[in-house]
């Protein structure tokens, strides 16, 4: 496996089924345009091939299945069952939920243990300026029935100091309430939003959000794994809560994650705009694939930050959040 100075390697990745989205949340894109799929996305055959590809040579062991919005592929139920039967240690799938309450059975079915739910609001209005489509209560029905099945669910949350701060506890009051890990997620500094007056308006740090946790809960910080991107707190005898402090407290230096977009792009780092081309190595044979393989992902890892996230104009949901 290939590891660079810091011992870092890629073991999970994020793997894009579209880059296009029913949503347009305000700190994703600018102007309210909905994302659409990429130019030349790859087949579902080929999305699998390149996973088990990956497998084989950079050693993933979790994959996490993102778009965009994943469930609104069509290839969301062709992709899903078969990585599942690529014998990792762990799938997930992150989600906006709008479309949970309609693919349930293809998630349920397949497996699936854990998933993730973006929602930064339980106040409908807010849900609508915010998402800018959707509505909250099929999302939070499609959550209901994800823990009717068992599911591990984890919701994801960005706050935003002139959006939905008043929100930070309501949402925890409701996750807690469900044994429901919520993880609050710092803006980040990327995108439209990369150096803008917008984030620097609306950044909303773990200092902040603690000091309003902790005018209701008694919380203390517990254990992680290693190469987590959340910092977790437990709030004794309810549940735990994290957050993902990208500027407050960075995770570069532990980073194990790889992203593969829609379209055949290997990415090694958010806080870099370099890419790297894997859809023509998919037509050679298995050994010369791997070969070719080596060498992007040795350029990949190299485009990790040593420190701390510093910023770019990628948009996120482009390449697999």
């Amino acid at each position: 496996m290939i590891v660079d100075a810091q011992g870092r390697r890629f073991r999970n990745l994020r793997l894009s089924l579209t880059a296009a989205c029913n949503y347009a949340c305000t700190y994703c894109v600018p102007d309210g345009k909905r994302l659409q799929a990429a130019a030349l996305e790859l087949t579902a055959s080929e999305l699998v091939r390149a996973v088990r590809l990956l497998i084989d040579s950079a050693g993933i062991e979790k994959l996490r299945i993102t778009g965009g919005e994943p469930l609104l592929s069509p290839k969301f139920e062709e992709v899903l069952p078969q990585v599942m039967a690529l014998g990792l240690r762990d799938v997930s799938i992150t989600t906006n939920g709008q479309l949970l309450p309609r693919k349930a059975r293809t998630v349920i079915d397949s497996g699936v243990r854990r998933i993730n739910v973006s929602l930064d609001t339980l106040d409908p209005v807010r849900f609508r300026a915010i998402a800018r489509s959707g509505d909250l209560e099929t999302v939070l029905y499609g959550i209901d029935l994800m823990l009717e099945a068992g599911l591990k669910v984890k919701v994801n949350m960005v706050p935003m100091r002139t959006a939905n701060v008043d929100q930070v506890l309501p949402m925890l009051d409701y996750c807690l309430d469900r044994g429901i890990e919520l993880r609050y997620i710092e803006l980040m500094n990327m995108g439209h939003l990369k150096q803008s007056a917008s984030f620097v308006r609306d950044f909303f740090g773990m200092e902040d959000i603690l000091a309003l946790i902790g005018s209701r809960y008694e919380y203390a910080r517990t254990d992680a794994a290693f190469d987590s991107t959340s910092v977790r707190f437990e709030v004794p005898g309810r549940g735990v809560f994290g957050i993902i402090a990208n500027e407050s407290e960075p995770f570069c230096a532990s980073c194990t994650r790889l992203r593969l977009s829609s379209n055949g792009f290997l990415y090694g780092c958010l806080s870099s705009s370099h890419r790297h081309d894997m859809k023509d190595l998919l037509a050679l044979p298995d050994d010369g694939a791997r070969a070719a393989l080596q060498r992007l992902l040795l350029a990949a890892l190299g485009d990790k930050q040593t420190l701390s996230f510093a910023g770019e104009v990628t948009v996120m949901k482009f390449i697999g959040g």
